[in-house]
């Protein structure tokens, strides 16, 4: 079986995809996903971009044969030629063996161990053997397969003779994340093997301002080996890994609605806000695997645990509560639960039965959340003003661009509203619609700008900056932004999957009008309209961002009702 480096890299994003992209029925796999359509396009793009400064090969084999691949890299690199481009180097997994250490305490080594390791050992990191492998004889079947986007010819030692090659992989990334530097230890172990020599430092070319930067292979390769032992005895199981629905990992891919229906069938705790990879091994340790146990957890018990605090803990038991009750449910202040923790308040209204009274009083019910919150977390946002604007952003990340500017403007005196799209047709538009924008908001300059999350005030920073805005003019309209996301997760826990704004907005009826419309999708829409000059695409984003305006109306003004209530 090929193991290759995009099936670590799933690994190293999710646990359960490499093994139903082997073991798995792709008969319930999701269609073609635009965004990630684009993502791949513009990925091959930015690699002819790079290879096209080098004078490079490429190996010549029939598609999928992989044995002719190698045979073709080997020739070119036993000719010693300066660049080859998606060379295919193989090696037997079993010809690969490393320490114990390496493979079950890889995340434990320090920087001190890493240099220590390399000054007592005279063997790389990608050579090390030892007599007794822990691999079972059934591991002995899987086989290596790097395919680096470039092998660069340096001075050396190797079985070509005084010259070696050295692993360079391209990345759309702006930075180096931990998982492209495992992907090019991955390429450099296979590399270390073929070539019988360790190459030197592999390098990541990456779209930020350091384009190029070096893989420190004392910290990657371990975590690469480790990875890729885990990876390997998951594929042997006979079931797949647990399933955990992380949204932000999830929505691209082709697995997402099986697994996701799975969740929704166990009730999985990956589908609570709040509950993250780290925080679930920490309830899974507890034992407290389902909404009904977290629910009757006292936050105390784990507050002090890894990725938990007070605050967390005691969010995150009320979310259970919410979405258990199926209401929402007032969130303490924050002040106040520091308060019971310190005087031990043992009323009749706070306490909680149980071992530790004073611990157990952060075991809310509804009750007794309202009993702390009523006059503490109302949170802290206009009930009404003549004047209300409603802003919402797209924006082309690849490009940083923002090309539309979204406003409702909302007139309570005459109970009118009012849309205003500043759309940038082309890129070079962007300083115009934010004149655009500015000329708006300073027509009514008492009004409140509501927004959901930090993105829109972010970018008014960004575009007062790059735009040389005064800032006179920009700081007195981020006094008046008022983000509706912020205000609400501080007060009140909803019974919703996801604290977006579709999942908030569609709890309370808003429907968008275009179901399948999305951030992801305007982007993709965007970059066809740039492409085709399709004006059908400009107006789908355009209805997408003014129904994102109205779904924050929504949301602000349910939230203020809630506690006019």
């Amino acid at each position: 079986m090929l193991i290759n480096a995009e099936l670590l890299l799933q690994y190293h994003r999710c646990k359960r995809r490499p093994y139903l992209d082997i073991h798995g029925d792709f008969r319930e796999t999701d269609g073609a996903n635009d965004l990630l359509l684009k993502l791949q396009q513009d990925k091959i793009l930015y690699q002819k971009t790079i290879v096209s400064q080098w004078n490079f090969y490429k190996p010549s084999y029939p598609q999928g044969d992989w044995n002719r691949a190698k045979a073709a890299t080997l020739e070119l690199m036993q000719q010693g030629v300066e660049c080859i481009y998606h060379g295919v180097l193989l090696t037997q997994y079993s010809d690969v063996q490393w320490y114990p250490h390496e493979l079950t305490d890889a995340e434990n080594i320090t920087d001190t161990d890493a240099e220590n390791l390399s000054a007592t050992s005279p063997i790389s990191p990608c050579l090390r053997f030892q007599s007794a492998s822990p691999i079972s004889p059934n591991l002995e079947r899987y086989t290596l397969l790097s395919r680096p986007d470039l092998l660069i010819k340096k001075p050396g030692q190797s079985c070509f003779g005084n010259w070696m090659y050295v692993p360079v992989n391209i990345e759309l990334g702006k930075r180096p994340k931990l998982e492209y530097q495992t992907v090019a230890a991955f390429h450099t172990q296979v590399l270390a093997m073929v070539q019988q020599a360790e190459p030197e430092t592999p390098w990541l070319i990456l779209r930020g301002k350091q384009t190029r930067y070096p893989v420190d292979l004392m910290k990657a390769m371990p975590q690469m080996q480790r990875m890729l032992w885990e990876l390997i005895q998951t594929l042997e199981r006979q079931q797949a890994p647990e399933v955990f629905i992380s949204r932000q990992k999830c929505n691209l891919c082709h697995w997402y609605s099986s697994c996701y229906a799975i969740a929704q069938s166990q009730k999985h705790l990956s589908l609570l806000p709040g509950v993250t990879p780290v925080r679930y091994t920490q309830l899974q340790a507890l034992n407290i695997t389902t909404l009904e146990s977290l629910a009757k957890t006292s936050p105390t018990l784990l507050e002090n645990l890894p990725g938990f605090d007070s605050e967390v803990a005691c969010k995150i038991v009320i979310q259970a509560q919410a979405v258990l009750e199926n209401r929402p449910l007032i969130l303490p202040c924050q002040d106040k639960i520091s308060t019971i923790e310190d005087d031990g308040t043992t009323n009749e209204t706070m306490v909680v039965s149980g071992i530790y009274p004073k611990l157990n009083s952060l075991l809310l019910s509804p009750q007794q959340i309202n009993y702390l919150s009523v006059n503490n977390s109302h949170p802290d946002i206009s009930l009404t003003a003549p004047i209300e604007f409603y802003f919402d952003i797209e924006a082309q990340p690849d490009l940083n661009l923002d090309y539309l500017l979204g406003v409702l403007v909302v007139d309570r005196q005459t109970n009118t509203e009012q849309f205003y799209s500043f759309l940038a047709e082309k890129p070079e538009d962007e300083e115009l619609i934010w004149q655009q924008f500015l000329d708006l908001v300073w027509q009514y300059p008492d009004a409140p700008i509501y927004h959901f999350c930090v993105y829109e005030s972010d970018t008014v920073k960004r575009l007062g900056k790059l735009y040389r805005t005064p800032h006179a003019v920009v700081q007195p309209i981020l006094n008046r932004f008022i983000d509706v996301y912020e205000k609400l997760t501080q007060s009140v826990a909803l019974p919703v999957e996801s604290y977006a704004l579709k999942a908030i907005a569609r709890w309370l009826g808003f429907e968008w009008r275009n179901p399948e419309a999305s951030g992801a999708k305007c982007i993709y829409w965007y970059d066809q309209w740039l492409r085709t000059g399709d004006r059908t695409l400009l107006e789908k984003i355009q209805s997408y961002n003014e129904d994102d305006c109205r779904a924050t109306r929504s949301v602000k003004d349910w939230l203020v009702n809630f506690f006019a209530d």
